[in-house]
């Protein structure tokens, strides 16, 4: 079950429609509703219905997390590099 949700979570995050969703949806909005879809699902507040499109719904956000912190990830790395090297170049012209 685990390779089906996988499989389809890859499809789901491949079509153009859902990457520009992926892209407009902030890291706050995804956690957001995602921490509603889990204190639904706690609470016991969701019908077996509709509990599998709930959590396929939640393994897109999590996707989308994952992605948003991936990208600042590395967007802070290059920052740091950057400073870096501005400190070595300072050093050397003293």
């Amino acid at each position: 079950m685990k390779a089906a949700l996988s499989v389809w979570l890859n499809q789901y995050m491949k079509t153009k429609k859902n990457k520009n969703m992926i892209e407009k949806t902030s890291y706050t909005e995804a956690f957001e509703e995602l921490q509603l879809i889990v204190e639904e699902m706690e609470t016991g507040e969701i019908t077996v219905d509709v509990l599998s499109e709930k959590v396929k719904r939640a393994a897109i956000l999590i996707q989308i997390c994952k992605q948003k912190l991936k990208a600042t990830e590395l967007d802070v790395k290059k920052i740091l590099q950057e400073l870096d090297s501005g400190d070595e170049k300072n050093d050397q012209d003293l």
